[in-house]
């Protein structure tokens, strides 16, 4: 094998992995590092994918026990099998990396195996051999971010890593942080019949989302049993043989107050996983918060190295990275990459689920943009009353003048795939009254886009 490429590409996450396809597609001579012993980086093996096949199994199991009665449908001596459930989740797993394998050698990708490190421009250091490099872009994707005075072990104190592979349903679950890991992964021990609690820091869960959408949301969320303590700061935790006992304290300052668990989950964010690499010893220059600075064409201070994904600015989402991936080796080849990060849609795979888009109402007003909004409920759209899911609305911001689409937000079943349709609508500035004049079908989820896109000039029809 040559030790010579046009591109190495360091991590086999979603960005990493797509951009070294995409590059070799496009004739270049590409090896993608992985020290892990599968590719798929976070996203594939210890986040997205295993946390939705836990998510849609503990939904499964709800619905037995808590819905399927009234669909006239009954259950006798359900009961819940965690081995298995843990066990199909490592069979999703093990598909999806294979699958990456499989693209790899399709499309000629070297898949070098071990940590890397970049001991000077060109050059990349991986199990004592040294490769060149016409390219190098960092893609490591990112870790979760550690909280003073609450050690993890991931055995009574995890990151989202233990959280997803506990042996046994906790009697409390207590979630430190209340945005989209701490929720997704608290709603599922919760269907299976944990306590669960979500401590968080601000008063507010899922910060950045529309106020409106996060106060639904977690109206919902206690309907399903899950409890809030919000304006609430962490300061210790004493684990012992019964548990975890923290310490808690309010965020603004006040007494001092304890909560015992059986597991306690941190997930209080997520920052750049960039040790080893070297990237100080070469002088790439980072940001205020450690991520590696960039240009707009995903290029570092050093010639010949770029960063895209976790690694640089931008929301830490899997989809973003994937874009960034293309957008860069497209670049590199010679043609022009695209991403808008204007429309990059944000997705919590709770049930209902919670999907956004664009620009929130605090962050207009906060603009000076004039805007309108169109909200259309659930509970008036006829395909989801058949299916008993009726939580939630979507809501539409268009600029008052243009009507233009400034935001979407969807709190509601499958709002991760109605979103798809905004999203489009956005990238090809569409205005509200374009979506309102698409013929939708019916009866579809769907419909209710299209009424709340009918609501911005106050024309909906079914309500």
């Amino acid at each position: 094998m040559s030790d010579a490429f046009d591109l190495i590409v360091i991590g086999a996450g979603p960005g990493g992995y797509v951009c070294a396809v995409r590059a070799a597609q496009l004739g270049l001579k590409v090896a993608c590092v992985e020290k892990r012993e599968t590719l798929g980086g976070t996203c594939l093996n210890i986040g997205c994918i295993p946390s939705k096949a836990l998510l849609q199994s503990s939904e499964n199991y709800h619905a037995l026990l808590h819905q399927f009665a009234e669909h006239g449908i009954q259950a006798k001596d359900v009961a819940l099998d965690l081995d298995r459930m843990q066990a199909r989740k490592a069979e999703v797993v093990s598909a999806n990396v294979k699958g990456i394998e499989f693209l790899f050698r399709k499309n000629g990708v070297t898949w070098l195996k071990g940590a890397a490190s970049i001991s000077a421009p060109g050059k990349v250091e991986v199990g004592g051999q040294s490769y060149d490099a016409r390219h190098i872009v960092i893609a490591t994707g990112s870790e979760s971010v550690p909280l003073p005075g609450v050690p993890v072990d991931e055995v009574r104190i995890v990151t989202s890593t233990g959280a997803l592979s506990l042996p046994a349903v906790p009697k409390h679950l207590v979630v430190i942080g209340g945005g989209v890991i701490g929720l997704e992964l608290g709603s599922v021990w919760r269907r299976l019949g944990a306590e669960v609690t979500v401590i968080e820091y601000l008063d507010r869960i899922v910060p950045g989302m529309d106020q409106e959408v996060a106060k639904a949301f977690q109206r919902i969320l206690e309907k399903q049993g899950l409890a809030f303590r919000l304006g609430t700061k962490v300061t210790g935790a004493q684990v012992d043989e019964g548990g975890v006992t923290l310490t808690l304290e309010p965020a603004k300052g006040g007494e001092t107050d304890t909560l015992q668990a059986d597991i306690v989950l941190v997930a209080i964010g997520r920052r750049p996983y960039l040790d080893g690499l070297g990237l100080d010893d070469i002088g790439v220059v980072r940001d205020e918060r450690g991520r590696v600075r960039t240009d707009a064409h995903f290029a570092t201070n050093i010639d010949g190295l770029y960063a895209i994904g976790d690694a640089i600015a931008g929301p830490m989402l899997a989809h973003k990275a994937e874009d960034e991936g293309v957008a860069l080796a497209e670049m590199l080849a010679g043609q022009a990459g695209h991403v808008n990060y204007d429309v990059i849609p944000a997705v919590v795979y709770t049930w209902p689920e919670v999907a956004s888009l664009g620009r929130t109402e605090e962050e207009l007003k906060a603009a000076g943009i004039a805007y309108k909004v169109g909200k259309f409920p659930f509970t008036a759209n006829g395909r989801a009353r058949a299916m008993g899911d009726t939580d939630g609305f979507v809501k539409i911001l268009a600029d008052a003048r243009t009507d233009r689409l400034l935001g979407a937000h969807i709190l509601g079943p499958d709002a991760g795939t109605l979103i798809a349709e905004l999203a489009t609508a956005m990238e090809f500035g569409a205005s509200s009254e374009d979506v309102a004049r698409i013929c939708h079908a019916h009866p579809s989820l769907s419909e209710a886009v299209k009424e709340a896109a009918l609501a911005v000039d106050g024309r909906a029809i079914h309500i």
